[in-house]
């Protein structure tokens, strides 16, 4: 588009003039900060506001799977970080399963990261086995607003043959059973904070050996959640799930920065599926491909006048018979 003069662009031309004008004379003037210079541009509404760039639309992975029993969906979510009296800030992790309200995890980190999340959840699972779903809020390290809400945590999740579920933004009440929970954990062993972490870690360990085995819960008809838990059938494997091309036309691997290369030209997916491989189905009616990782649809690579263009999605579980998968060797 040619540059063309507007009233806006005569105003502001004028008013720099002015400046350098009355500085040459010598009036005592200072040149102005370029971010001075900006700010009084815009008070003067001399400036023209950049559209903002539109961010992908966080997964929504409902409708959520029934709860009929024991780790059929286990909750994670963090509880509002606080500082131990040393002044260290802690971020309390809880995992719940949600039959049972048996309290699988509540650990006190230092940093609320996919690594340290994924180290809490290596031991859960070694110790109870997998749930069928897990399902968290949007934040991270559980989810992104990149492709399907992906991240290096629920790639893993996905790969162990776990359904990743997220609540809508702005409902809690979708996971209410926790939210529940954690005012108790808050006013049990929060009010007041402990000395120091490990201290925090004690008392966080001495709540939930309560809270499962002791604690009468109502919502049980008075009994504690260690008598309505038992372990998952489902054992942690060594090897992780990795899903089979079949029905799709295409099976493509994602590079280590998140790109698929597509008619010779590079194409970004997501940093999350890096390494990864996706499956691609070509939709006829539409003359897109949709793009597939495991059990999650993540959006549609369709043609344009510049290229192929990757199209994200809200993120949708599949129907499961509609995912295959192996195991890696």
């Amino acid at each position: 588009m040619p540059w063309q003069e507007t009233d806006v662009t005569k105003e502001r031309v004028k008013f720099v003039l002015e400046w350098e004008h009355r500085w040459s004379e010598g009036e005592g003037l200072e040149v102005p900060a370029s971010s001075t210079m900006g700010e009084v541009l815009r008070q003067r509404g001399l400036t023209m506001s950049r559209p903002r760039r539109v961010r992908a639309t966080k997964a929504a992975t409902q409708p959520f799977a029934s709860v009929n029993g024991p780790n059929a969906t286990w909750c994670v979510d963090f509880k509002g970080q606080f500082r131990t009296r040393d002044g260290v800030c802690c971020y309390p992790l809880t995992i719940l399963d949600a039959h049972s309200r048996f309290l699988i995890r509540c650990e006190g980190v230092l940093d609320p990261d996919g690594r340290e999340v994924q180290r809490i959840f290596d031991s859960a699972f070694l110790e109870f086995g997998l749930p069928a779903a897990i399902r968290s809020d949007n934040g991270p390290p559980f989810a992104s607003v990149g492709a399907g809400g992906m991240t290096k945590l629920s790639v893993w999740w996905l790969r162990l043959g776990v359904r990743v579920e997220r609540i809508t933004p702005g409902k809690p009440q979708q996971n209410g059973r926790q939210e529940r929970f954690h005012r108790t954990l808050k006013a049990e062993t929060a009010s007041p904070p402990q000395s120091n972490l490990r201290e925090q870690q004690r008392a966080f360990d001495l709540f939930r050996r309560v809270y499962n085995e002791e604690r009468p819960h109502e919502a049980l008809k008075q009994k504690p959640p260690a008598t309505a838990y038992a372990a998952s059938a489902r054992r942690y494997p060594c090897r992780l799930v990795r899903f089979a091309s079949a029905p799709w036309h295409r099976t493509m691997r994602v590079d280590k920065a998140g790109y698929l290369t597509w008619n010779k030209q590079r194409v970004f997916i997501s940093t999350a599926l890096g390494h990864e491989d996706i499956n691609l189905r070509y939709d006829g009616e539409t003359e897109r491909w949709d793009v597939v990782f495991g059990p999650l649809s993540l959006g549609v690579l369709v043609e344009t006048a510049r290229g192929p263009r990757f199209q994200p999605s809200k993120g949708r579980m599949l129907d499961a018979r509609d995912v295959e998968w192996s195991f890696d060797e």
